[in-house]
C-alpha cells in the first residue's frame, strides 16, 4: 500500500521543517563561506521565510514565485561558492534532521532548480 501523504506530511509538516531550518541557520552563522551574506539579517524573519520555503520543497501548504526567489536575494549578491555551500549545509542538516537519503536528494534538487534566482554575484 502507498501512502498519499506528501514529504511534507511524512516528516511532521512544520514541526520538523523548523528543526531542519534551525540546524541549518546554526550551520549557516558558522560557516566562513556563507555567513557573510546573511550578516545584519532579521534572523526570526529569515527563519520564518525559510521554513515556509523548505516546506514548499517537501510538497507543503506554501509556495514562492521565482520573481519572489529573485527579488529578495538579488541585493545578496550571493555567489556560487556561497549557493554550493549553502546546498551542503542544507543537506546535512535534513540528514542530521531524520530525512532519508533519497528524500534529501528531492529536496536539494528542487533547491537547486531555483539556483538562478538566488545566485547574482561572481
Amino acid at each position: 500500500m502507498t501512502s498519499n501523504l506528501t514529504m511534507f506530511e511524512r516528516y511532521g509538516g512544520f514541526a520538523t521543517v523548523s528543526k531542519v531550518v534551525s540546524d541549518f541557520y546554526s550551520r549557516v552563522q558558522e560557516s566562513d563561506v556563507a555567513s557573510p551574506f546573511f550578516a545584519g539579517s532579521d534572523m526570526r524573519t529569515l527563519i520564518d521565510h525559510q521554513t515556509k520555503f523548505i516546506a514548499s520543497l517537501m510538497d507543503g501548504p506554501a509556495s514562492y514565485t521565482d520573481e519572489h526567489l529573485k527579488r529578495v536575494h538579488d541585493r545578496l549578491n550571493i555567489d556560487e561558492a556561497a549557493f554550493e555551500e549553502i546546498v551542503m549545509l542544507l543537506t546535512e542538516s535534513l540528514e542530521d534532521n531524520g530525512v532519508e537519503k533519497h528524500d534529501v536528494t528531492q529536496v536539494c534538487k528542487k533547491f537547486a532548480a531555483s539556483k538562478h534566482y538566488i545566485v547574482s554575484g561572481d
